[in-house]
């Protein structure tokens, strides 16, 4: 009967146990404004440094808090707590998601923009002794101005001695503006600024142009309770049975 060889080599090493996997931890959600960037506007959460604050809006009893207690109140909403005025006594603040905040600023900031680049102004040159076939011409250029939402600067323009019927250049300014007072209203009444005697008209709005600022303003509204609403709901309401 034949023996089997004895190996007196070097046996292989068992291998290692697998390590238990650590159990997973519960990841807690970030405190909203731990850090902040020197780019920020606003002063919010943690690094508000006021001892007591006033709180305004809706969405709190408004009046002077502790800061702790501001603080607090901004985490149960899980919303964040603003610094909106830091030179008052004590500061404003607001609570409110900050994001959401940053964006209705800077969209308001626009609008802004917007109003003020769309002012546009209409020069409408007249001389003291204007004759009447002139005057309607400029008098029907000015109606269309105003209609359009141009400011109209008119005035009269004093040549060598003509100086001496600055009256009449007055009386022609205010019988032009009075003329035109169905599309327009004096900004400036007459005023003479070395040659020159000028009045500045603003196009009044239309029931139209009214209507529709109306309508804006009342979707605005509408999109603001919603998103009120929307936030307000429970996370975890249960789902409706059939």
């Amino acid at each position: 009967m034949e023996k089997k060889p004895n190996f007196s080599g070097p046996r292989k090493p068992a291998p290692a146990a697998p390590r238990p996997k650590p159990a997973p931890q519960q990841q807690q959600r970030p405190r909203r404004g731990n850090e902040r960037s020197s780019k920020d506007p606003y002063v919010t959460n943690e690094h508000i440094r006021a001892k007591e604050v006033r709180l305004v809006g809706d969405n709190v009893e408004q009046g002077i808090y502790p800061i702790e207690k501001a603080r607090r109140l901004a985490e149960q909403m899980e919303l964040d707590l603003i610094e909106i005025s830091p030179n008052a006594e004590p500061p404003v603040c607001r609570i409110l998601d900050y994001q959401k905040f940053l964006y209705q600023q800077k969209k308001r900031q626009k609008e802004q923009k917007q109003k003020a680049a769309k002012v546009v102004v209409k020069e409408i040159r007249f001389g003291p002794q204007t004759d009447d076939h002139d005057y309607n011409f400029k008098l029907k250029h000015a109606q269309g101005f105003l209609k359009e939402g141009s400011k109209v600067k008119a005035y009269v323009f004093f040549r060598g001695r003509s100086i001496l019927f600055k009256e009449q250049g007055e009386v022609l300014l205010l019988r032009f503006a009075n003329d035109l007072e169905d599309l327009g209203k004096v900004e400036m009444m007459p005023v003479l600024e070395g040659k020159r005697m000028t009045i500045m008209l603003t196009p009044l709005k239309t029931q139209s142009q009214k209507k529709a600022e109306a309508a804006k303003a009342a979707d605005n509204n509408r999109e603001a309770s919603k998103a009120d609403s929307a936030k307000n709901q429970p996370k975890n309401a249960p789902a409706a049975e059939d």
